[in-house]
Parts: structure tokens; C-alpha cells; sequence
């Protein structure tokens, strides 16, 4: 039976997602998640299963009324999840995008992690 385009999705993801995690060569997984309306990061340790640092478009000034499913919030969590990275000694991790295309918000989030000093 054929899949369909969104499983097809999810199966190339999690392929995707165990490639990463066998290349990484121990050094913690940068995860995106984007929905319609926020954006998510994640630093992980796949070794030991736990997240070392989180930032989201949720977290901030809410009297500021800022979207988060633009490309500056997107910038803004790059931006913290990498401070938070660092905070916690975690300087070269593995980039996963999660099957999104490497455009628009996901761009943004990557080149701010690394403006901030995350190596990847």
C-alpha cells in the first residue's frame, strides 16, 4: 500500500533524524519544530536522552505583541537557545531540522544560532 505524502514525510524525517544521530559523533542535536504560529528549538543529548536547552516563540515580552511565525521571532529564539547552549558548555551540535526546508523561519533560527556561537 502507498504511503501518503504525510507519512512519507514522518518516515523521511525519522530517517533523517537517525542519520544525524549516528554522524554526530557525540556532540549534542539542534531540533526545530515549526507549527503555523510559534517555533521551537531544542538542544538534545541523544546519549543520554535529555534536553540541555529550550527556547520557543511563546517565551518573551507578551506586552510587545510581537507574532511568532515571523522571521524575527524565529531570529530571537536562534538567538536564545544558543545563549542557553553556551550557558551549559554546549558549543558544536548537529543541525536537525526536522524535514523542513532550509528557508524562511528555519534559516533564520540557523544563522542566529551561529551569530550567537553555536558551531554547526
Amino acid at each position: 500500500m502507498a504511503l501518503s505524502p504525510r507519512d512519507s514525510t514522518l518516515r523521511r524525517a525519522a530517517r533523517v533524524r537517525n542519520r544525524l544521530k549516528k554522524v554526530a559523533n557525540g556532540r549534542p542535536r539542534l531540533s526545530i519544530f515549526r507549527s503555523s504560529k510559534n517555533i521551537y528549538a531544542q538542544v538534545i543529548d541523544d546519549e543520554q536522552g535529555v534536553t540541555l536547552a529550550a527556547a520557543s516563540s511563546l517565551e518573551g515580552d507578551k506586552a510587545a505583541k510581537t507574532k511568532g511565525s515571523d522571521k524575527d521571532a524565529a531570529a530571537r529564539v536562534g538567538a536564545l537557545v544558543a545563549q542557553r547552549a553556551i550557558e551549559k558548555g554546549v558549543k558544536d551540535v548537529v543541525f536537525d531540522r526536522g524535514g523542513y526546508l532550509y528557508h524562511g523561519r528555519v534559516k533564520a533560527l540557523a544563522d542566529a544560532a551561529r551569530e550567537a556561537g553555536l558551531n554547526f
